[in-house]
C-alpha cells in the first residue's frame, strides 16, 4: 500500500494514493537476524472507483503490541491519513526472514494512531509478540555523515510486481540531511544505489550497538522511484519520542551487568571467617563432623536461663526493701 513514485512528494500534498518504497540493489537478510522487521499486508483496501485491491508496507516492532509505520500507510481513498486500519484486513508478521516459511507471528492490526508532526504511525496489534526483541527508540538526532542500516520487504525494482521480495531485504546508507520532521538519506552499501522501493514504506532506518541491540533512527517515507542515488525523506523518531512512548509506554531499562564485587558478596563462601572463629552454616552439620555450633547453643542458653533467674530474683529483693523503707517513711511523719 502506498508506494513511493516520482510524485510521491507532491501526492503527499494532494492526497493521491500512491504506493510507498521498498530496497533497490540491497541484500538477502540472513536467517534469523533484524527480527524486529514487520510486514504489513493490507487486505481489502478501498480505492477511488469503489473497488477493491490489496498492498503492502514495512515496519518495525518497538514493543509486544506495537509496530511502527510510515503514515500514510494508513490512509482512505481519497489519501487521507486515518488513526484506523483501512483495509478490511491488515495483518503484520514478525520475525520471519524468509516469507515463505513460517517461523515468527501474524498477528491483526486493530488500533492506529498518526504522529501530528510527521509521516509515522503506531500499529496497535491484537495480541502480544513476546519472543522477538524490539527495536529501541533512538532519542538522539542522527549526526549528518553517520551510516545506518535499512530493512524491508519492498520492491527491488519500482514497477515491477514481480519483484516484491519474499525475503527481508537490507543495505545501508549515509545520512546527508536532518529537519525537524524527516532525515534525507543516500544509498552507501552495496551500491550508492541503493535505495528504498515501493511496499518498503514505513521500513526501519537503525544503528545497532555493541551488543547487538538496533536503535531506530527513522522509518521510509517519501523519494523518487528506485533504484536511484538521489536522497530518500525518512520519518525522524527522536523528535516524537514522546508521542510513541506516551502512547506504547517508556521501554524498560536493560538489566545491568552484575560487577565483580556485587558477585563475590553474593557468594557466602567468598566471605573471610575472622581469625580463631569458626564460620556457623544455616545447614545440617555432615556425618561425623564436631557439633560445635550446637554446643555453644546449649551453653547460651544456660547462661541465660541463669540471667532471667538472677533479674527475677533481684527484683523481688528490691521490691522488699521498698515496702520496708516505704513502711519506715510513714512511722517517721
Amino acid at each position: 500500500m502506498l508506494l513511493l513514485l516520482p510524485s510521491a512528494i507532491a501526492g503527499l500534498a494532494t492526497g493521491s494514493g500512491s504506493p510507498a518504497q521498498a530496497i533497490a540493489d540491497g541484500q538477502d537478510v540472513t536467517t534469523g537476524r533484524y527480527g524486529f522487521a514487520v510486514k504489513l499486508t493490507m487486505t481489502g483496501l478501498p480505492t477511488a472507483g469503489g473497488g477493491r485491491r490489496d498492498s503492502s508496507c514495512s515496519g518495525a516492532l518497538i514493543a509486544p503490541r506495537w509496530v511502527i509505520t510510515a503514515g500514510h500507510c494508513f490512509k482512505t481513498a481519497k489519501g487521507t491519513r486515518v488513526s484506523r486500519p483501512v483495509a478490511r484486513l491488515t495483518t503484520a508478521t514478525a520475525g520471519r526472514t524468509d516469507l515463505t516459511g513460517r517461523a515468527g507471528h501474524q498477528v491483526k492490526v486493530v488500533a492506529v494512531h498518526q504522529s501530528p508532526t510527521t509521516d509515522v504511525a503506531l500499529a496497535r496489534l491484537e495480541r502480544p509478540v513476546t519472543d522477538v526483541t524490539p527495536a529501541r527508540l533512538g532519542r538522539k538526532a542522527p549526526r549528518i555523515g553517520s551510516i545506518v542500516r535499512l530493512a524491508g520487504y519492498g520492491l527491488t525494482e519500482d514497477g515491477d510486481e514481480s519483484t516484491l521480495a519474499t525475503r527481508l531485504q537490507t543495505g545501508q546508507f549515509e545520512v546527508v540531511s536532518r529537519t525537524g520532521a524527516y532525515v534525507g538519506m543516500t544509498g552507501h552499501a552495496p551500491r550508492s544505489t541503493t535505495s528504498p522501493c515501493s511496499h518498503d514504506s514505513g521500513g526501519p532506518y537503525f544503528t545497532q550497538r555493541d551488543d547487538g541491540t538496533a536503535v531506530l533512527v527513522s522509518v521510509v517515507s517519501h523519494g523518487p522511484s528506485c533504484p536511484h542515488s538521489k536522497v530518500d525523506l525518512s520519518g525522524r523518531i527522536d523528535t516524537i519520542y514522546g508521542w510513541i512512548t506516551g502512547i506504547v509506554g517508556k521501554p524498560a531499562p536493560p538489566a545491568p551487568k552484575p560487577s565483580a564485587a556485587a558477585t563475590a558478596t553474593a557468594r557466602p563462601s567468598a566471605l573471610p571467617s575472622a581469625p580463631g572463629r569458626r564460620q556457623v552454616s544455616a545447614e545440617p552439620p555432615a556425618a561425623g563432623e564436631p557439633v560445635t555450633a550446637r554446643t555453644g547453643a546449649a551453653a547460651l542458653i544456660v547462661l541465660g536461663f541463669g540471667g532471667v533467674l538472677a533479674f527475677v530474683l533481684g527484683s523481688r529483693n528490691r521490691r522488699r526493701a521498698h515496702r520496708r523503707t516505704g513502711v519506715r517513711r510513714h512511722r517517721r511523719r
